[in-house]
């Protein structure tokens, strides 16, 4: 009977066990409490749990997720509450932080595709509008984006030393793009956000981000390029305590190349970044800016390999002429202290940069210049290379060149005379001819009496050079009969029997 009633008495849980329980039972409250009371439970947030089970403490380090509800990220932002969306927008970008190779697409491929599809939802939850930034979220992207982007390029191994790519190169593709790409719409995202606080932002996209950011344009995929050349440019506009030192980077950056390595796949970009800055510019120009042209721009004509930049680089120069228009005459001067002397393509470029330069150049700035200017067209005048000598001929048709050249033909005309008279007299190229006799119509309609003058002078110079020739002509011949004559008197002395003894010996036995 004792043994019924105790039978029927409620069994006394150990311990252990009901600590154990309620550990787990108030864990799984604080972690996923919250989630499941605003979420409807079903077959989809079952199969998603069961995905990922255990999350690692890497996923919500604890600088990051400081006074931050940890939610797990592989749920849906639609799935969660509005006051856990900050949450697991952090929670997800901590779960991007995982780097994978993508080198071998067969090696964790599950986890990548997870990846990405984690960067897709977090580029349309910021698309959207419904995120605040606030400092635990912009530490937590900047981390990611810093975590993805930030490497250190494969030595170059191509073979050309010109230095960057070439338009007989093909380009090299990221493996890594399909993340990069995605990686980068975020933080242009980011930085275009309209309620982003810059105070705070700053702080995280501060010097040491952009410099590792300005490292990225040697990437040799045109893409990722591409990419940092719109985002560098919002942070410019964007974070204007960070200009000063966006522009000495960069100058550090040309100075390299242009004076150590010659190596660079990024000078395009950045100069078409600079070409919107400097439009920019208010005036009067700050002496920094000046700097700039004088010591990073004009010295970008030298390398070997300007012509992949040298459309972006001749927008900025004459973005800096239009500002000032004295800047001009230093801007040829430098033209000319980096003219190609064996590379006709190269001349080619300087002589379009140079028409467009003399557009918009005064006519104080052009008197400056004009003598060492002419001195180097009447080159290209001569050139045998038929591009560059019907290249220079083609500035005498621009109106306001041609208009400076009459105001001063007086110096320009017996400078570059000559050179027409010798084209005309020489040159292999029929067009280079024609052209040759078009200028010299249009230098007799323009004042004949100096054509003339030019005419008689170079008639003096040849008579002179030709009376120099004989003179020459005449003095070998006579030290060729003077010579053939010692030759004749030595060879009958030697058949005579007169010894002649050697000059070394016989001062030898001189000094004995």
């Amino acid at each position: 009977m004792i043994k019924q009633i105790l039978s029927k008495l409620p069994k006394k849980v150990p311990k252990s066990e009901s600590s154990d329980s309620s550990r787990s039972d108030s864990s799984s409250s604080t972690s996923f409490g919250n989630v499941f009371q605003c979420t409807n439970v079903g077959s989809t947030i079952s199969s998603k749990l069961n995905v990922v089970k255990r999350v690692s403490s890497v996923v919500f380090p604890a600088s990051m997720s400081a006074g931050v509800e940890a939610v797990d990220p592989c749920l849906s932002f639609k799935d969660v509450s509005n006051t856990q969306k900050q949450s697991l927008f952090i929670s997800k970008l901590n779960l991007c932080c995982k780097i994978y190779d993508m080198s071998d697409p067969d090696k964790n491929s599950t986890e990548q595709d997870l990846k990405r599809q984690t960067l897709l939802e977090l580029v349309d939850f910021v698309s959207s509008g419904s995120v605040k930034f606030t400092e635990p979220a912009i530490a937590a992207l900047c981390k990611m984006c810093a975590t993805n982007l930030f490497r250190v390029f494969p030595p170059k191994f191509r073979t050309s030393t010109a230095g960057g790519e070439t338009e007989d190169e093909e380009p090299m593709f990221d493996p890594a793009w399909s993340h990069l790409q995605v990686v980068y719409d975020l933080l242009l995202q980011f930085i275009n956000y309209n309620s982003l606080d810059v105070k705070v932002a700053k702080t995280h996209i501060d010097h040491a981000f952009i410099l590792r950011l300005l490292d990225l344009f040697d990437s040799e995929d045109p893409r990722e390029r591409d990419c940092l050349k719109t985002i560098l440019h919002r942070i410019y506009g964007k974070f204007m305590v960070h200009r000063p030192f966006i522009r000495k980077s960069v100058s550090n950056i040309i100075y390299r190349f242009v004076f150590e390595t010659e190596r660079h796949n990024g000078i395009a970009e950045m100069l078409e970044i600079f070409g919107s800055v400097i439009s920019g510019f208010a005036l009067p120009l700050k002496e920094e800016h000046k700097i700039f042209l004088w010591r990073a721009l004009i010295p970008l004509h030298k390398p070997k390999s300007v012509g992949i930049y040298h459309q972006q680089l001749t927008y900025c120069v004459v973005q800096f002429i239009e500002k000032d228009q004295r800047l001009a005459s230093s801007v040829i001067k430098g033209l000319l202290k980096y003219w190609p002397v064996t590379n006709s393509q190269k001349e080619l470029m300087f002589i379009s940069e140079l028409e467009e330069i003399l557009e918009m150049t005064s006519m104080a700035e052009f008197q400056k210049i004009m003598i060492p200017l002419f001195r180097r067209m009447a080159h290209c005048l001569n050139s045998s290379h038929y591009q560059v000598a019907e290249r220079a001929h083609l500035l005498w048709n621009n109106e306001h060149i041609l208009n400076l050249i009459t105001q001063n033909r007086q110096v320009i005309l017996p400078m570059v005379f000559s050179a027409l008279v010798h084209n005309a007299q020489s040159h292999w190229n029929q067009a280079v001819l024609n052209l040759t006799q078009n200028i010299r119509k249009m230098l007799s309609q323009m004042d004949e009496e100096l054509v003339l003058a030019c005419q008689r002078k170079i008639e003096e110079e040849d008579s002179g050079a030709n009376a120099a020739a004989e003179r020459r002509r005449v003095t070998w011949e006579r030290l060729e009969a003077a010579a053939a004559a010692a030759g004749s008197v030595q060879s009958s002395s030697v058949g005579g029997g007169d010894v002649l003894v050697p000059v070394k010996s016989a001062t030898c036995s001189v000094a004995c």
